[in-house]
């Protein structure tokens, strides 16, 4: 876990909410939330990676964490203090997106971190969030997003490559339509 959140956020915010579900009822409920889906109970646990869309209101124990490790000066907290409020204010309806790009980032971490122990991971994107929420203990969180629930374990098998699109066709330089080139 200390990798994954390890991971960055936007103002060191860390508005992810992340939640083992471990247990096979907590699990089967979880899985019936995203339409059936099996990863869900064949995996020893689900993480879900929520985001705290009002998680930059309450500041003080990120300053007090920064300042302590000596991470941050007094004039970038009071930067940051000031900065943070006009920031997300002026997002309006984006700060979902913001807060669930954060959690996505530290979502991200886990399963890198994951794969370098020999695990496998599954991240998924398919869910109905109203009963996600219901199964982590959140129905009354309407400020809570679902980023991302991504179960975790031993593969039964090895995952077959599926292949990639060639670089040319998804990777531009400077702007759209200037296709990126491999050199040597």
């Amino acid at each position: 876990m200390k990798l994954t959140v390890a991971a960055p956020s936007s103002f060191n915010l860390q508005d992810w909410r992340i939640i083992l579900v471990q247990d096979q009822d907590q699990k089967q409920a979880l899985s019936e939330a995203a339409w059936g889906q099996p990863q869900i109970v064949q995996a020893p646990v689900t993480f879900v990676f929520a985001a705290d869309t009002e998680g930059w209101r309450d500041r003080t124990a990120i300053y007090e964490t920064a300042l302590a490790k000596g991470a941050w000066t007094e004039q970038t907290v009071a930067y940051f203090d000031q900065a943070i409020p006009s920031f997300q204010e002026a997002l309006g309806e984006k700060r979902r997106e913001y807060a669930v790009k954060d959690a996505t980032i530290a979502a991200t971490h886990l399963m890198l971190a994951a794969q370098s122990f020999g695990l496998s991971t599954c991240p998924m994107n398919g869910w109905i969030e109203d009963k996600v929420k219901a199964v982590i203990g959140a129905a009354d969180q309407p400020n809570l997003a679902i980023a991302l629930l991504v179960p975790v374990g031993y593969a039964a098998e090895p995952r077959q490559d599926a292949g990639r699109l060639p670089l040319s066709a998804n990777v531009f330089v400077d702007r759209l339509g200037q296709t990126y080139t491999e050199s040597l």
